[in-house]
């Protein structure tokens, strides 16, 4: 059964949105929702990650509330520098940063999480997965933003995933 529905529930998405998204519920459209519903999960199921067991419900809670402080922050740090730009007392830069986790769902989640937080934008990784170069808005020390990384990211996404 998991051959033809690899992703039943995106099946159901890509069916339905179809159909919200043209006009007439003919039978030439239910036979294309249909198909995009059935073909797109089978023919893109290589590009799917490894499978994700959910680990340690505490960990990721406690990394739902860092990224959620640490959007806050660097929200009101992107507040202040729009609104007083003259006074801004870092420059911004590029920071690398050592990895250590390669599990590819555990990069997918620190890239959205780099990404959200307003002032960072995920800028390169490495071919091995073994740095990231991230940009950074103000960068007054790079060794506490790798270490801010480190401690409250990579951390907690390998306990999550990898362990």
């Amino acid at each position: 059964m998991k051959r033809l529905f690899p992703a039943p529930l995106v099946s159901i998405g890509l069916f339905a949105v179809w159909l919200l998204l043209h006009p007439g519920w003919g039978r030439g459209q239910l036979l294309i929702a249909l198909l995009l519903g059935l073909g797109l999960p089978l023919m893109l199921q290589g590009l799917r990650p490894r499978r994700v067991r959910v680990r340690h419900p505490i960990t990721i809670l406690r990394l739902c509330l860092q990224v959620v402080a640490d959007t806050t922050r660097s929200n009101l740090a992107v507040l202040r520098y729009l609104l007083r730009p003259g006074h801004r007392p870092h420059p911004a830069g590029f920071v690398e940063i050592p990895l250590h986790m390669r599990n590819p769902n555990a990069l997918a989640v620190l890239a959205m999480i780099v990404c959200i937080t307003p002032g960072t934008v995920w800028a390169e990784i490495s071919l091995d997965r073994s740095v990231l170069m991230l940009h950074v808005l103000e960068v007054a020390d790079p060794r506490a933003i790798i270490a801010h990384v480190k401690a409250h990211y990579e951390r907690p996404l390998m306990e999550i995933f990898e362990s």
